[in-house]
């Protein structure tokens, strides 16, 4: 004969009681949190991201300037390179909206044309920088030892070269007066010169990632599993090991645009015939008296890009950190 009070202990609970034994986890949840598939951690930042108005006027800003380098005739017809030397300092006017130059160039064409190099110097200085620091911090971290040294001592060296100094240096010797380089062997220089003089600090940023996260218990249990070396750098190190970059990375394509206008102004940069906002800038200088707009609109445009490129990557940074969520 059966006892009914061993029967009601052994039971199955009911599901929809949440708490007890056997319910699901997500019993006591409304339904369409039910539905609601979870999140990492770039759906989280995402999430917050769509929720700040600061990052789409950013976002606005920085696809208006990758759409106007990729094509600017989209906004222009004008002439970015020859000019008209009866139109010489023309001030803005229906048919010249930013005047025009010394040279009788119009200034609103040569603004739309300069974001090219600017953008372009940028990226592709931000990616090279990204590649070559990260490489070498995932090496160093990963390794230990002698081989961390070593990396680390040399990274020293190039972190203790002055940027601009080391700049000048590197674009004299290669780009100095009298060579006859092209447009695009100028621009190669001049990105050259950033990632030698950038890579020590995406180094460093990298080799933390990787020393506070190769001890962790996943890395353990691949290392354990037999995973060979290539695959805990790809499949687990490096995917946990980029948000630091992906938010330097962003604030580095602001700050690497305004390096280039920075050494196009001090006459190492990019020269004629490329055209970029430093370069405009540094032309306008002996005319901020007589036409103060050939400095204006430049420089606007510039400091609207870094300050896009800045708050972006403050916007990500706050998303991807949950302390300051």
């Amino acid at each position: 004969m059966s006892d009914p009070s061993t029967a009601s202990i052994v039971s199955t609970p009911r599901p929809e009681q949440p708490g007890e034994i056997g319910a699901p986890a997500n019993a006591g949840l409304p339904e369409s949190a039910r539905r609601e598939k979870p999140r990492g951690l770039l759906g989280d930042a995402w999430r917050d991201l769509r929720r700040k108005p600061l990052f789409w006027l950013s976002a606005a800003f920085i696809v208006l300037f990758v759409v106007m380098a990729a094509f600017p005739s989209l906004f222009t017809s004008g002439d970015a390179v020859n000019g008209d030397l009866s139109r010489s300092l023309g001030k803005p006017s229906a048919h010249a909206w930013f005047g025009y130059d010394v040279q009788g160039r119009d200034v609103y064409a040569r603004v739309i044309y300069g974001a090219r190099a600017s953008i372009v110097v940028a990226l592709l200085s931000v990616v090279g920088t990204l590649l070559v620091g990260g490489v070498v911090g995932i090496i160093s971290g990963y390794r230990g030892g002698w081989v961390d040294s070593l990396l680390s001592r040399i990274a020293d060296v190039f972190f203790g070269l002055p940027f601009v100094l080391g700049a000048i240096v590197i674009l004299t010797t290669f780009n100095g007066s009298g060579t006859s380089n092209s447009k695009w062997q100028i621009m190669g220089l001049v990105i050259a010169s950033l990632v030698v003089l950038s890579w020590p600090v995406v180094m460093r940023l990298m080799r933390s990632s990787v020393l506070s996260t190769k001890e962790a218990d996943y890395i353990v249990a691949a290392r354990a599993l037999g995973a060979g070396t290539g695959r805990i750098i790809l499949k687990h190190l490096l995917p946990n090991c980029l948000a630091p970059l992906l938010v330097y990375g962003t604030i580095m394509v602001g700050s690497f645009i305004g390096a280039e206008a920075t050494l196009s102004f001090l006459g190492v940069g990019l020269k004629s015939p490329v055209v970029s906002w430093g370069i405009m800038i540094s032309e306008a200088q002996n005319y901020i008296r007589v036409s103060p707009y050939l400095l204006f609109f430049p420089a606007a445009f510039l400091v609207t890009a870094v300050l896009s490129f800045v708050m972006l990557g403050e916007a990500v940074r706050e998303a991807l950190d949950p302390k300051l969520r």
